[in-house]
């Protein structure tokens, strides 16, 4: 996989004192006072209450908590998916609140990978294309989209089944298709719900190892909503959510 950029195009406001520079360009993610509020008729129902969290580069780093305590809409500002309320969201040195749609499309599509909780696979596509969309989208030649699609299939273990459409596999291969197409551009960013949840548990510790090698072979920082103890188990960091609020960060391998 093609090594990935790590934050050189940072930019940081004019008056930034160099200690704060470093610290900015230090984190993938960077959120401040990002609350989400969404309207259900004329009730407002609070998703996220501002929150202020850094996550820097080249981590693997989990957000738990119970069902409905904002992990996903979490993951969804980060993603671009979503706009936070009030405050401010950056990604890879970028404005999120900067950018227009077209803008935040072509963010995404480069920068960052998703593996979603329920697979969102085109059902019309076969496993091969459905991997190699992401390469189509920012125009990656058809000879080297053919060679990566095939290489991080193999890595999974579906090469054999690459020609077979969403309903001829299983829950663990659709997974596993989902997983594959948000490593095969190498992106900057992996952000992936519940990734090892219709995986038995050595295929589980079969793609936790891939996903180490592709960290460490393209500098991919990963953020995971999670409940499995073994992925758990591999963070660097740990942000527990409840009630839409950050009320913990424990620290994990890396600073151990």
């Amino acid at each position: 996989m093609v090594p990935n950029g790590t934050g050189d195009q940072i930019m940081s406001p004019p008056d930034a004192s160099p200690a704060a520079t470093r610290a900015q360009a230090a984190n993938a993610v960077r959120l401040r006072d990002a609350a989400r509020t969404y309207s259900v008729g004329a009730v407002e129902v609070p998703a996220l209450r501002g929150i202020s969290i850094d996550i820097p580069y080249h981590r693997f780093s989990m957000v738990i908590g119970a069902s409905g305590s904002g992990k996903s809409t979490l993951l969804n500002l980060i993603g671009c998916i979503d706009a936070p309320t009030r405050g401010t969201v950056e990604v890879c040195g970028e404005a999120i609140g900067a950018l227009d749609d077209d803008g935040l499309a072509d963010f995404r599509a480069r920068n960052i990978g998703f593996i979603f909780q329920t697979f969102s696979l085109v059902p019309v596509l076969s496993a091969y294309e459905n991997v190699e969309y992401p390469l189509v989208l920012v125009g990656t030649p058809e000879s080297e989209r053919r060679r990566r699609t095939m290489a991080v299939l193999d890595a999974v273990g579906l090469g054999a089944h690459a020609h077979r459409r969403p309903n001829e596999l299983s829950g663990g291969q659709r997974q596993r298709v989902a997983i594959a197409r948000a490593l095969v551009k190498a992106p900057q960013i992996v952000l992936a719900d519940e990734p090892t949840a219709n995986l038995d548990s050595e295929t589980g510790a079969a793609i936790i190892e891939l996903m180490h090698r592709v960290q460490a072979e393209s500098h991919t920082t990963f953020v995971f909503a999670t409940h499995d103890p073994q992925l758990m188990s591999q963070a660097d960091e740990i942000f527990v959510i409840r009630d839409g609020t950050i009320v913990e960060r424990r620290h994990g391998r890396s600073n151990a």
